[in-house]
């Protein structure tokens, strides 16, 4: 018994391995028919062809058969006629009710087959025949009426068309000593003295039946020799339509990955080659257009660098007046006070402007390095917290920061100054459209990232505003009156500043339910990570097995799916798809 099951589970590991074999090597047939625009052509083309040659050699094999059965069928009765008379001349002394019938009838046919010289008259234009004659009017049991001749190989359907003195044919098979053998049976009545007899000429179609032979292997060898000449003329013809389309798409590859100079060879002036002219021609124009925004950003930035730096100068001089001002302003007039006071704060505003455009400015440049070294990410988001928490007090907003509960520990390897620029600009954010409401920051840390989130329960952000508050100088709103003075940089800046550590900075928003901006960075600068600690408030995350149990719901087995089903419909609520504390 163990030895058949080692054999059983033998076989079947062989089974599935077949199995697995046939279905890799399906699946990267239908790649490749998916990819591949050459290959469907050429087997579209040979389906097509070999259903035209099946019908075109069943028509020709149907038109063969049937000028070779109608000529044979044609000398058959040329011969039956030349024979008739020939016969009823032997007849005329036979009587068919004696004794010796048979031997007359044989004696009758004796003289039909041979002449006076002896030589066979059996080979004729209609070939080889076997004749039998026989009395079907004689009494008695059919079986036992007179004849000469094989007579068990004539039809009985045959007889008895001939029996009431027609003139027909049939195709039939008869049994031999070599096996089944196909002929064309005629048969005539004959006159006698008394009554009419019946004579029977069996054609073989042995011949015929070899040149059918030779037709259908001729037609199947020429269809199959066609099909592969019509296979090797579609694979050509379609390969010198699709190798330009192949290499026009590595070029366009070429191109999209930065190299401009790639062409495409121009032969002949067919279609082809007017297609590798606009090619080319549309390479040369996007080159063209791609250089003069290159030289026209070079031109912007070092235009704004140039005046940033420019600026610096009187903007110093600027500001010592204007603290000279702010500082003796309690001598001047009530409206000159605050008119000193209000030029304080748009010097502050213009140096904010001018640091961000001379950051934005280094960016481009790729010159901005980080300082890198290890920090608690909870004291600079404390720090970022609380030099705008007097903004957020004027607001009217209150700014919460939560600590992770599982006491994760946030220690990475950061610039602290960019870091501390990135959570300000968030919060700042935040309180600018908080609307009133609260403002949370939360902590989530793994092992291999660490995240921040920054979330406001205010305007929120309509559909496919996400992607655009990166932008520079773009604003949800520019209506908006901002009580932190902000320049329309801050997010792209702080989106540069993610990315120069590896991270990410993401955003999500609803109308009427707020805004949230996940920052997340590795724990080392440039370290990949699978996925952010902290999911946003558009994703599911699924409560602890624990709290499932509680809620009535089965948690995910091991290679299950993260979606629990439940075992009833209770109030427990299964995910967390918002921001509140619990």
């Amino acid at each position: 018994m163990s030895v058949w099951t080692r054999q059983s589970r033998v076989v079947r590991r062989l089974i599935s391995r077949v199995r697995e074999e046939i279905r890799d090597r399906w699946h990267r047939f239908e790649a490749l028919w998916r990819r591949s625009m050459q290959l469907r052509v050429v087997v579209s083309t040979l389906a097509l062809s070999l259903a035209v040659v099946f019908v075109l050699g069943m028509v020709l094999q149907w038109q063969i058969t049937s000028q070779l059965v109608t000529a044979k069928e044609n000398a058959a009765i040329a011969q039956a006629e030349y024979s008739q008379p020939i016969l009823e001349r032997e007849l005329t002394a036979v009587d068919p009710n004696a004794d010796n019938v048979a031997e007359q009838l044989q004696a009758a046919l004796n003289r039909l087959t041979t002449t006076s010289s002896g030589q066979s008259t059996t080979e004729t234009v209609a070939g080889a025949f076997e004749p039998v004659l026989v009395d079907g009017h004689a009494p008695g049991d059919r079986r036992l009426q007179p004849a000469a001749g094989p007579i068990e190989d004539v039809p009985q359907d045959l007889r008895q068309f001939v029996e009431r003195g027609q003139l027909t044919t049939k195709i039939t098979t008869v049994q031999s000593e070599n096996g089944p053998v196909t002929m064309l049976a005629v048969g005539t009545p004959v006159s006698t003295a008394t009554r009419p007899l019946q004579v029977y000429l069996l054609f073989p179609l042995t011949a015929e039946q070899r040149t059918l032979a030779v037709v259908q292997q001729t037609l199947l060898l020429g269809g199959a020799v066609l099909l592969v000449l019509l296979g090797a003329i579609t694979n050509l013809v379609t390969r010198q339509v699709v190798r330009p389309v192949r290499q026009a798409a590595q070029i366009a590859e070429e191109l999209a990955e930065g190299d401009l100079d790639k062409r495409m060879r121009v032969i002949g002036e067919d279609d082809v080659a007017r297609l590798a002219e606009s090619f080319n021609e549309m390479a040369d124009s996007l080159k063209q257009q791609i250089t003069q925004l290159e030289e026209f950003g070079q031109l912007q930035r070092r235009f704004t660098s140039d005046v940033s730096h420019e600026l610096r100068t009187p903007l110093t001089t600027v500001r010592m007046a204007a603290d000279v001002l702010h500082a003796s302003r309690g001598q001047f007039p009530p409206g000159l006070s605050r008119s000193t006071e209000l030029l304080v704060d748009e010097l502050d505003r213009f140096e904010l402007l001018l640091a961000d455009l001379l950051e934005i400015s280094r960016l481009d440049a790729g010159v901005a390095d980080l300082a890198a070294e290890p920090l608690d990410l909870t004291e600079i988001v404390d720090r970022s917290v609380e030099s705008l928490r007097a903004i957020a007090y004027t607001s009217g907003v209150e700014l919460r920061v939560i600590a992770p509960a599982d006491g994760t520990e946030l220690i990475i390897v950061a610039d602290a100054r960019r870091v501390e620029r990135i959570m300000r600009n968030l919060v700042a954010n935040a309180i600018d459209h908080a609307e009133g409401g609260p403002v949370e920051i939360r902590f989530g840390g793994s092992e291999q990232a660490v995240a921040v989130t920054v979330r406001d329960y205010g305007v929120g952000l309509r559909s496919g505003e996400a992607e655009l508050v990166f932008t520079r100088f773009w604003r949800a709103d520019p209506s908006r009156n901002r009580r932190t003075g902000g320049t329309g940089l801050g997010l792209s800046i702080s989106l540069e500043d993610a990315r120069l550590h590896g991270g990410t900075l993401d955003a999500w928003g609803e109308p009427g339910e707020g805004s949230c901006f996940r920052l997340t960075l590795p724990r080392q600068p440039g370290e990949a990570f699978d996925s952010s600690p902290l999911p946003l408030p558009g994703t599911r995350r699924i409560a602890a097995p624990e709290a499932l149990l509680a809620a009535g719901v089965d948690p995910p087995q091991d290679g299950e799916s993260g979606e629990p089903e439940l075992r009833d419909q209770g109030p427990a609520r299964l995910f967390e798809e918002t921001w509140e504390d619990k």
